[in-house]
């Protein structure tokens, strides 16, 4: 069982910065994927930022050159630095965690989430 926890959001003002943090229950980052989602009222869950157990990243057209993923494996944490924050980044935003184990399973953990408002 992996455990995720996360902090960081909170309000900002358009053009702003926020760096979210993501604590993981254990060093799993070898095993797992680990992604950032958000999810804005409304609207469906959307994969904003990853990074493969092999350091891999991908980001989503919208965040590309603003959002930058990270990990700290002393820390078991991975984190999400937004720049240049804009109003339609507002919406919870999640940290996953993801293993494929087989064509017929993967495990896939989530945190509890955490606002972040852009706003002036």
């Amino acid at each position: 069982q992996v455990q995720l926890v996360e902090s960081g959001g909170g309000l900002v003002q358009p053009g702003g910065s926020l760096r979210l943090s993501c604590v993981a229950s254990g060093s799993i980052f070898s095993r797992y994927a680990m992604n950032w989602y958000r999810q804005a009222p409304g609207k469906q869950r959307e994969l904003v930022a990853g990074v493969t157990s092999g350091g891999t990243t991908n980001y989503a057209d919208s965040v590309k050159g603003r959002f930058t993923i990270s990990t700290d494996n002393a820390k078991n944490t991975v984190y999400l630095q937004m720049k240049s924050l804009k109003p339609e980044d507002t919406a919870v935003y999640y940290c996953n965690a993801y293993r494929y184990v087989s064509v017929w399973s993967s495990e896939a953990y989530w945190g509890q989430g955490t606002q972040v408002t852009v706003s002036s």
